[in-house]
């Protein structure tokens, strides 16, 4: 039966952004959703946004990477500890989300966590990771897990190759010849100037900065048409954004 893929870039805490773009896509039964992570840290409601996530999943087909963020989530859901460098990268809003939270949920969300996937491959040799990764065999081959949501290497390959052919033909990077095509998030386009999802050789870039004042992005892999929520600084005005 046909149907729909849909990627959807980082959230950053922002449930009333996924809200609107789940609601604006109009998902039917058999769609598929691959969620590029980092749920959680920088808008307030995280830990409502895995609640939001762990009922989409008990309804339809969906796929959640890990994200740089994810992981240092998750190290305080299993140990009780936040990480330093955690807090002041956002995890101290993630922390405030979670204050009216029983054992029972944190006990469920500890388990969500622990089914994120760093990679995924699907079948039309289309790669879907937070990050990217360094190895030139591919993700599988990565010397540490770590690479795969905090590389940047692999979009700044994809940028340089997309600006070297204006001029010349260049060998395509061994790296992006690996996959038809490679969706990431991490990298907030907006730092670039887009709140658009930016595309360079065989590389997209799902990750519109909703953290950062810009918007949620979900884009349909095959068609390329995708929808956006309004900025995150419209739907959280108390917040800074950054």
């Amino acid at each position: 039966m046909e149907y729909e893929t849909y990627v959807i870039g980082d959230i950053h805490g922002g449930l009333k952004a996924l809200e609107q773009v789940i609601d604006k896509i109009g998902l039917q039964e058999n769609d598929q959703m691959i969620f590029l992570g980092d749920y959680v840290d920088g808008l307030p409601q995280s830990a409502q946004v895995i609640d939001f996530l762990i009922e989409l999943d008990a309804t339809f087909s969906c796929i959640f990477i890990r994200g740089n963020h994810d992981f240092w989530w998750q190290q305080w859901l299993e140990t009780g500890h936040p990480d330093p460098d955690w807090l002041n990268e956002g995890g101290s809003s993630t922390l405030l989300s979670y204050q009216y939270y029983d054992k029972k949920q944190l006990e469920k969300h500890l388990h969500f966590s622990r089914k994120l996937q760093n990679f995924h491959i699907d079948d039309r040799q289309n790669l879907f990771i937070h990050a990217g990764f360094t190895s030139l065999a591919g993700p599988e081959k990565e010397i540490s897990p770590a690479y795969l949501y905090n590389d940047r290497t692999l979009l700044e390959t994809a940028m340089v190759f997309e600006h070297l052919q204006n001029f010349q033909t260049y060998p395509f990077p061994v790296r992006l010849k690996l996959f038809n095509e490679i969706f990431i998030g991490h990298t907030p386009t907006v730092k670039f100037g887009s709140q658009f999802p930016m595309h360079a050789a065989n590389l997209w870039d799902i990750d519109t900065g909703v953290k950062k004042n810009g918007r949620l992005t979900v884009l349909n892999v095959k068609t390329k048409h995708f929808w956006q929520s309004d900025p995150g600084s419209i739907l959280y005005p108390d917040e800074t954004g950054n």
